[in-house]
């Protein structure tokens, strides 16, 4: 990351259904009523995957099982002093039931509907490569779990 920089990972939940998971930001949060991926800064020292996991379990009452690094955007948001650094993970959950904690609401949709919705602007190119099929979460979580097994 650049420095100064801040970096933030987020979550690709998708069920067995398709559908993904995406949270709507607070009326009174930054960027209100935005909706984004579920995840949040890392702190110093801290892993991707330990901050991946800390923040799921935050936000959403949920244990991450395993995660693979699918996308990254360095973003300057007008109203920050430093750039972010965001690193998408397709994420696996020992369950998709949640209890979110930090959202104004939360929706799972399936890929094509994703830009029925106003995201932030940093998750657009990755949203759009979700709802075209460039992108399949579950497809590359699945290819992480056959490395080293001989396929």
């Amino acid at each position: 990351m650049t420095e100064n920089g801040i970096v933030v990972v987020a979550a690709i939940i998708e069920r067995s259904d398709r559908r993904l998971l995406i949270g709507q930001r607070r009326r009174n949060d930054s960027s209100p009523l935005k909706w984004e991926f579920p995840g949040g800064k890392t702190r110093p020292g801290e892993s991707d995957e330990a901050a991946l996991a800390r923040e799921l379990g935050e936000e959403l009452g949920v244990t991450l099982v395993k995660s693979v690094q699918i996308w990254k955007v360095v973003h300057k948001y007008a109203e920050t002093a430093a750039p972010l650094e965001i690193r998408f993970f397709a994420a696996e959950l020992e369950s998709t039931e949640i209890q979110p904690t930090v959202f104004e609401q939360t929706a799972w949709v399936l890929p094509r509907e994703l830009s029925e919705y106003d995201f932030l602007a940093a998750n657009r190119e990755l949203v759009a490569n979700l709802a075209t099929g460039r992108i399949k979460p579950g497809e590359l979580l699945g290819a992480s779990n056959n490395r080293g097994k001989g396929e």
